[in-house]
């Protein structure tokens, strides 16, 4: 009877919800409110997929979700991309019968890594997927090696783990399941890999196990490489799944040696996204050829990418997540290997919506020098703008190339007409808060 009434509640309040405007995380709430253990009650299916990490939870688990469906598979998923325990309640309780069972062949779950100890109280995963663990939201997540803890208690011995071969923090995680529960994934080196760590801290200086120093053969990105640890052993491991060749001007990627596919964004943050996606299927037992045929050129449905035409130009929306480094500078990165001269506009007009802070220390962490070359003009708004002025004050960017300009809509202005020919690309980076504060004010061609 518990479950039923709360199966109703849900269904009746997301409803409401959805009416009114409201988030998705609500419903659930008031569930676990009345009915703690709920989602404990639930008859789950026999797959059961968590993905978690610091950076590309929400794309791997919709390439994920694309890839299965694929194959045949009827999987649910939290879309709408609500991760914390509140969230994922919502989403169970929406999708199971008055009787309390999941109507699905599998359960895809993306789970905020600091909530995912709560979430798998309910239920443990059959499939574990991290795809990495970076410095992120002052506010919540802090530093990486923190956040390593946290999740560490998400995990249950009998899962099995899909892990970042070439992150030292998450190949940590192997060390507490059974070494036939881990299986790796990783990326050679390519022309795009460096010797030295591109950025404006190292997290792979020391090994997270013994403190000694690590040592790298190459970087791919960040902390993200291939390692090794003299001392205690820790070191990149033999993968399930790799990719082995990279042409991200061409949009193209290989895995294992073999299966070619072309790349509908081409960054190397997406590479290991899709990546974590093939494996996961690989070691689920489908066949690898038909998996890279269908993550080949998927098209995110999240919107965190978005491509048109401003005033004649091509316009790129490179949606980053805020108080976080590492996703900043993939898409600086992303602007930087364009062809063509470039203007780019960052807006930061919220900050911590949960926690209501004016924390901007992270923007010291973006390597924003990445931008001396190839770019025309850069655009600085939103409520934060001087603190991005003050940031960009310590680099060697001319200040002849920026402009401050808080309000967004005149900020915008500036942008679109920055261009000085048709064959100049527009880059807006900016977070998902702030994004549509810009794209609602665009040309619209």
């Amino acid at each position: 009877m518990k479950t039923m009434i709360a199966v109703i509640l849900c269904k009746c309040l997301y409803r409401v919800g959805k009416l009114v405007g409201k988030g998705s995380s609500m419903p659930g709430k008031i569930a676990l409110k009345l009915f703690p253990n709920i989602l404990s009650k639930l008859k789950m299916p026999k797959t059961i997929i968590a993905v978690s990490g610091s950076n590309g939870k929400t794309s791997t688990v919709e390439m994920i979700a694309h890839a299965l469906r694929g194959h045949g598979v009827n999987v649910i998923y939290n879309k709408e991309g609500s991760n914390q325990t509140e969230g994922v309640a919502t989403f169970l309780l929406c999708n199971c019968t008055l009787k309390g069972v999941v109507k699905a062949d599998a359960v895809l779950l993306e789970s905020d890594e600091r909530y995912a100890r709560l979430t798998m109280r309910h239920f443990t995963p059959t499939h574990y997927v991290i795809t990495n663990l970076y410095r992120d939201q002052m506010t919540r997540n802090a530093h990486s090696e923190w956040i390593y803890n946290i999740l560490l208690d998400s995990i249950d011995t009998k899962t099995s783990l899909i892990l970042n071969a070439n992150d030292p923090l998450v190949s940590r995680f192997s060390k507490v399941v059974a070494p036939e529960n881990v299986v790796y994934f990783s990326m050679d080196e390519n022309k795009y890999s460096t010797k030295k760590p591109i950025g404006k801290y190292n997290d792979g200086a020391y090994c997270p196990i013994c403190k000694h120093p690590l040592e790298y053969e190459y970087y791919n990105m960040a902390h993200i490489g291939k390692f090794e640890c003299k001392n205690c052993a820790l070191r990149t491991e033999d993968a399930l799944c790799r990719v082995t060749s990279v042409n991200l001007d061409k949009l193209n990627i290989v895995f294992d040696g073999e299966y070619k596919i072309d790349l509908a964004f081409g960054s190397t943050y997406n590479v290991y996204n899709l990546l974590a996606a093939y494996t996961l299927l690989t070691h689920l037992g489908y066949d690898r050829s038909k998996t890279a045929e269908l993550l080949g050129g998927y098209v995110m449905k999240n919107g965190r990418v978005k491509t048109r035409k401003v005033n004649g130009c091509n316009f790129t929306l490179l949606t980053s997540k805020h108080e976080n480094s590492i996703s900043y500078n993939q898409s600086i990165d992303y602007a930087v290997r364009c062809k063509n001269p470039f203007v780019v506009m960052f807006v930061v007009d919220s900050i911590s919506r949960k926690y209501y802070t004016c924390e901007t220390s992270w923007l010291f962490d973006i390597n924003f020098d990445l931008l001396a070359s190839g770019c025309e003009k850069i655009v600085l708004s939103g409520k934060y703008a001087h603190d991005l002025a003050v940031r960009f004050d310590y680099t060697e960017i001319p200040k002849k190339k920026i402009s401050v300009e808080p309000d967004i809509k005149k900020a915008t202005e500036i942008f679109v007409s920055a261009p000085t020919n048709e064959n100049t690309e527009l880059f807006l980076i900016t977070c998902f808060s702030d994004r549509d504060k810009v794209m609602c004010i665009l040309p619209k061609k």
